[in-house]
């Protein structure tokens, strides 16, 4: 199977369509009850209309709010990135002359995958009562630093620094939406697609489809900060670079991605 019918096959717009129409009624049922007059309050609402009648049930309702909080935080941040991500291909299919026409179709189907991932998570904040960030002003030369819509070897750039930093990112940002099984699924299923994406651009780059050490693979300084803490050969207090070298054993596991550290990254090219 090629690359572009393997994407396509694992981020399908219909999928997304979907599981935003499921998520809204699982969330519905897991938080309010089977009662349907309950199940139709928004949770906000219903938060407040709940009485604690004791200490004990008091500090269920607030960890029902915390994590509703923790979980719709780490969506708001991936709609951010994700809002980068897809304008970022957008401009650059538009740029006149930029990609390659053998390039084309691999960022025409990234570019729709972006944007099926950007509804989908617009979708999921809106069931869970929450409104979706507005998308940012962004500026992708970076105040100067890049011209990735005149020069291509940039554009490439750039594209594997978002798709690298998308990766490590979702993965971060895992814990914070296990309370919801219907998000976590659908997260875990854009973080493989990202990490096919990252993997295509940096082959396409002559790059290892896999980050060896700290390093992404002749990338200027200004990337440094993705790649940061990617040189680490210590897993569950065993040495994986002991049999095969430091290269190998950083490659053989990704690292997670803090979401302070997206936000820095992200913020380089924001407005």
């Amino acid at each position: 199977m090629n690359i572009l019918k393997l994407l396509d096959k694992l981020s399908h717009d219909k999928f997304f369509t979907a599981e935003a129409s499921r998520l809204e009624t699982l969330t519905n049922m897991s938080l309010f009850g089977k009662k349907a007059a309950t199940a139709a309050i928004p949770f906000g609402l219903g938060a407040m209309m709940v009485t604690p009648v004791k200490a004990e049930t008091a500090t269920k309702e607030f960890r029902g709010t915390a994590l509703k909080s923790t979980l719709t935080d780490a969506l708001q941040l991936a709609l951010v990135l994700e809002y980068l991500e897809n304008e970022y291909y957008a401009l650059g299919l538009s740029a006149a002359g930029l990609i390659p026409n053998s390039d084309r179709p691999v960022f025409m189907q990234i570019s729709k995958h972006e944007s099926a991932h950007v509804s989908f998570l617009k979708s999921t904040l809106t069931s869970l009562g929450t409104t979706p960030g507005a998308k940012p002003t962004f500026d992708f030369t970076a105040n100067g630093s890049f011209s990735p819509f005149t020069d291509y070897n940039q554009f490439l750039i750039l594209a594997q620094a978002f798709e690298d930093t998308g990766v490590r990112a979702y993965k971060g940002q895992a814990g914070n939406v296990m309370s919801n099984k219907v998000v976590l699924q659908a997260a875990l299923q854009i973080h493989s697609v990202e990490a096919r994406h990252a993997s295509q651009v940096r082959r396409m780059r002559a790059n290892k489809g896999w980050i060896e050490l700290a390093n992404g693979g002749n990338m200027p300084s200004a990337t440094d900060p993705v790649y940061a803490g990617e040189d680490n050969v210590n897993q569950s207090g065993y040495n994986t670079g002991t049999l095969f070298g430091a290269a190998a054993g950083s490659a053989a596991y990704d690292e997670v991605m803090s979401g302070s550290d997206a936000q820095t990254i992200a913020s380089l090219f924001i407005v």
